[in-house]
């Protein structure tokens, strides 16, 4: 027996569909069911690869006596924070008030008057245990309270709401542009400490502050030790990119990076793949290896991490698939699978499969024990950077063919489990794969478009192009309806309003890929139309920035939000602001310009505040006060391109003033016109720090 997600194009909400809870979906009939019927709404926020979604899937929500209590008691909605980032923003804010601490999955308590949210947690056992309440006791104590205790659940609600406005509106301090230089000297030394190696906890990607960090390597600040440490700045953002090629947070066998590790070692993953972390990866390894750091183990990473997009993360139409789960099956018979079944070996099977030479040369290069390092099997994680060796490859290449059922060079295809049915059903001739998400995102796409245009820029690479293009082109053709973009697509199908981090961070795509083809108008074209209806539904007049969803998309959201805070993607108004200043230097329309600069005082006081919540608004300061444009030849642009310029847009065109070879602008005022090459990049390089 089915309920209503069985209907459902999400896989994270039909994952639910054979729950015995009465879920419904986010809709104006659920909604208004639940102030009809005066029952609290239990809000469950999750995505299909969450490692804790898919316990409690197992566990609590297929209880068959939480589920009668919580359809006697209350109105169950389960939303896909993928569909709706906007709705779990919100609410993922109030976790945060109330317990200081977030994660998925995010399980909120609302009224149904007014949706506001009362009370909130994360995952919840079926019994007590980990320090956590069982769940039907916590079910039981919430209704007793929304019963009896009306007065402190109005004063509560009260509380809250007036918390999220104030985090809304973000009131200015008096932070002024004339501060914007130890502003963002703060900005790079908080992020640069931010990855900087520690000992503890988990470790994450944490792409954006290892960009402003990267970008912080080319000034000297005052007062910083001026060599020392931008030394230190470039050291630390070289380690993290060796920590990333390295460690076990990358698939050494089929490439992709996983989403983070449970140990500051950079070891053991939590398994899931997904695009938008990639994405981010290749862009930020690509510029590692632009700014001369070339450790081949990038190079190899980001080849490695295409060839696994093509065979298992690309649509027939193009575009790239959404994620993988974290956690597989070893056998079609088992009930639930396991975390990382698909990637890890135990000693004894690398004993029966490879040759004692193969094994021993192997663990050489990694680090492989018969006890293993993730519950009695390995993890691969390299012990060094140098070149792996043809032997090795070999190797690996024949653990690959253990996994995937045949070897690299003859699998150009590997099709996608859809669901877990699939997955235990397939004719798989190596192991049995995750789950794959192919839902289209626009916002993590347009992430991964980034990433392969900046590794196209840096190594050359004809096919990242081709890709970055064609994923692209289908957005382009598939994502809008009625003159309106939208955000995701299922079978061909758009749905959902695009919200600002779709705009954001697929004009910057498409800057990105102008600036690889500066000869190709249309990119910069498409960019500017879709900027313009982003200004349109989504700017601010009042506050400046830019508001999560368009204005005739929120009615359903509490209060309407401006994102700032970087978490494991960019804020969409970092991003944001940065597209307007590369727009206003590629299309001398100083308008963008001024857009940008209402934008960063709408965010100053934050960023002084709580630098270590918004490297990417510092990148856009960054962009704003050492914007630098190169008018020179699409031949010269090509070789430019492929170096480390991070503030830097570039326009084609073909008459320069006579015998020189290009033009750099500083912001509003050009140098003189530059005679040879070596005077061109003296030019550019003096023009990226005299902010």
């Amino acid at each position: 027996m089915t309920n209503r997600l069985a209907q459902a194009k999400s896989l994270y909400l039909r994952k639910h569909a054979e729950n015995p809870i009465d879920w419904w979906s986010w809709c104006d009939e659920a909604l208004a069911t639940a102030k009809t019927q005066n029952k609290p709404i239990f809000l469950s926020i999750g995505y299909s690869s969450c490692h804790w979604c898919t316990v409690m899937e197992g566990e609590a929500f297929s209880n068959l006596a939480i589920a009668e209590y919580m359809n006697a008691n209350f109105l169950p909605i389960k939303v896909d924070r993928e569909e709706r980032p906007d709705l779990d923003s919100i609410y993922m804010q109030a976790l945060q008030m109330m317990s200081g601490q977030g994660g998925w999955p995010l399980n909120v308590f609302l009224t149904p008057d007014d949706l506001i949210p009362f009370y909130a947690g994360t995952y919840f056992p079926v019994e007590p245990r980990y320090g956590r309440p069982g769940f039907l006791q916590v079910l039981q104590a919430i209704h007793h309270y929304y019963d009896t205790e009306k007065q402190d659940l109005s004063e509560r609600k009260t509380a809250i709401l007036e918390s999220l406005l104030t985090g809304a509106v973000l009131q200015q301090e008096g932070i002024t542009e004339s501060q914007d230089k130890q502003l963002l000297h703060n900005g790079w030394e908080t992020s640069t400490g931010i990855i900087t190696p520690t000992q503890y906890g988990n470790s994450f990607p944490m792409i954006p502050y290892a960009e402003l960090a990267l970008r912080g390597s080319r000034f000297l600040f005052p007062g910083s030790a001026s060599e020392r440490s931008r030394y230190d700045s470039k050291q630390v953002c070289t380690q993290r990119g060796l920590d990333l090629a390295l460690g076990g947070i990358y698939d050494h066998v089929g490439g992709g990076f996983h989403r983070y590790t449970v140990d500051p070692t950079w070891t053991v993953p939590h398994f899931e793949k997904m695009l938008y972390d990639n994405g981010q990866i290749v862009e930020y390894l690509a510029n590692l290896w632009s700014l001369g750091v070339q450790e081949v183990a990038f190079e190899r990473a980001i080849a490695k991490t295409v060839q696994w997009l093509k065979r298992e993360m690309i649509a027939p139409t193009g575009y790239f698939y959404a994620a993988q789960d974290a956690d597989s099956f070893s056998d079609p018979t088992e009930v639930e699978p396991e975390e990382g079944a698909f990637y890890v070996w135990s000693y004894s099977e690398l004993e029966q499969l490879l040759t004692p030479e193969e094994l021993t040369e192997l663990q050489q290069e990694f680090t492989i024990t018969p006890e293993g390092n993730f519950e009695n099997k390995n993890v691969l994680q390299r012990r060094n950077a140098a070149k792996l060796s043809e032997t090795v490859e070999n190797t690996l290449a024949k653990l690959f063919a253990i996994r995937y059922g045949a070897a690299p060079e003859s699998l150009e295809t590997f099709p996608p489990a859809r669901n877990n049915q699939e997955a235990k059903t397939g004719n798989w001739k190596g192991r049995i794969p995750a789950v794959t998400d192919t839902k289209m995102i626009v916002a993590w796409n347009s992430l991964m478009i980034s990433g392969l245009a900046r590794a196209y820029a840096v190594f050359q690479q004809p096919e990242y192009l081709e890709l970055a293009a064609t994923a692209a082109n289908f957005i382009l053709d598939h994502q809008f309806v009625d003159g309106r973009f939208y955000r995701l697509n299922y079978e061909s199908e758009p749905t959902v309003l695009a919200q600002s981090e779709d705009y954001a961070f697929f004009i910057k795509a498409l800057l990105d890929l102008q600036a690889c083809s500066p000869e190709e108008k249309n990119w910069l074209e498409r960019a500017i139309a879709i900027q313009e209806e982003f200004h349109e539904y989504l700017w601010s007049v009042e506050l400046g920035g830019y508001y999560n969803t368009s204005s005739d998309a929120s009615q359903d959201l509490i209060v309407r939000e401006r994102s700032y805070m970087d978490n494991a993607t960019p804020s969409a108004n970092g991003v944001a602001i940065a597209n307007l200043v590369r727009l206003a230097l590629v299309t001398d329309n100083l308008h963008y310009l001024d857009l940008a600069e209402q934008g960063l005082k709408a965010f100053r006081s934050v960023m002084s505040r709580a630098p270590q919540a918004c490297p990417s608004l510092f990148t856009a300061l960054d962009w704003y006060r050492n914007c630098t444009l190169v008018r020179t030849s699409a031949e010269q642009i090509q070789s430019i391109n492929s170096m480390y310029l991070p503030s830097t847009a570039f326009v084609a065109v073909s008459k320069l003033p006579e015998g020189s070879l290009g033009l750099v602008c500083q912001g509003l005022k050009c140098l003189a016109p530059a005679q040879s090459l070596e005077k061109l990049l003296q030019q550019v390089q003096q023009s990226q720090v005299r902010g």
